[in-house]
């Protein structure tokens, strides 16, 4: 099951690299709980990936929310600023921040990799994009959120607790969960709430390019973690649906500063992947 139809009427949200994967398919449920989403990325024109900031907002639309298209690259501080400025001045609330953009095409390039075989420039691209564009977004939109009581969703991983990908990989994830931590920190005398989310493999576009073998099954191995059957993983409306859930629970409080499993959210608030099942792959 999903959430409550416009349980997020009249909400204002963003969620940042969202052309496709897990940033469109929390887009789409917070356009299905009724709300305006802001939908950011790089991608104006289709690329390599399918998946445009254009066609998500269109898909939006068609799931009963607004759907804003917002053509941003995320290390570009102006950009972001003029994002949330854009918002301030058409709509002057903000409501939901999902901070998800990530490059995943490049780093699948170091997956398995030791240490000593990623080279510098993969540190300094997994943390721009990884780690500092959600601390950028999040200085700008602070000040919207605090005014109306909002969320902070930051996009994380297992990674930060457990070896996975690479050290790169999992250092990073380590400090975007610290990041949530000590923002929740800094928020505390307001009504802010901020998380991170921890999904377990999702069949994004990337992954869909990995073929069937002879008896059907799409099996993907990580080097060092084992190998996944794709079709028991989750749809990228399963972590969609734990921010929907997330943003209509006048509750939520007591769940800032901490990382969350997709998984243990579905048990909580009583929602399934969009096949019904509740998808544990981590």
């Amino acid at each position: 099951m999903s959430g409550i139809p416009n349980a997020l009427a009249g909400k204002i949200a963003v969620v940042t690299g969202a052309s496709r994967g897990i940033g469109k398919g929390i887009a789409l449920e917070l356009g299905a709980a009724g709300a305006t989403v802001y939908v950011t990325g790089r991608s104006a024109t289709p690329g390599r990936l399918p998946g445009t900031v254009h066609e998500t907002a269109a898909a939006v639309d068609a799931a009963g929310g607004v759907g804003v298209p917002f053509v941003c690259d995320h290390r570009d501080d102006d950009a972001v600023r003029r994002l949330f400025q854009t918002i301030r001045d058409e709509h002057g609330r903000l409501d939901v921040l999902v901070n998800n953009v990530y490059n995943s095409p490049a780093a699948a390039r170091w997956l398995g990799k030791p240490f000593w075989e990623v080279p510098p420039d993969a540190w300094d691209e997994t943390f721009d994009i990884g780690v500092r564009s959600h601390y950028v977004a999040s200085v700008f939109a602070a000040p919207l959120l605090i005014e109306s009581g909002g969320l902070i969703v930051n996009i994380s991983s297992p990674g930060s607790q457990r070896y996975m990908h690479n050290a790169v990989y999992g250092v990073a994830k380590t400090a975007l969960d610290r990041l949530t931590a000590d923002m929740a920190h800094n928020l505390a005398e307001t009504e802010v709430t901020v998380v991170s989310l921890w999904p377990g493999i999702v069949d994004t576009e990337l992954l869909q390019l990995v073929p069937a073998d002879a008896q059907g099954q799409r099996l993907v191995t990580l080097p060092g973690e084992g190998t996944f059957d794709l079709g028991q993983a989750e749809t990228p409306r399963f972590p969609g649906r734990a921010v929907a859930a997330l943003a209509a629970d006048p509750g939520r409080r007591s769940r800032t500063g901490t990382a969350w499993r997709v998984a243990d959210l579905a048990e909580a608030y009583g929602f399934t992947d969009v096949d019904g099942r509740i998808p544990r792959a981590d």
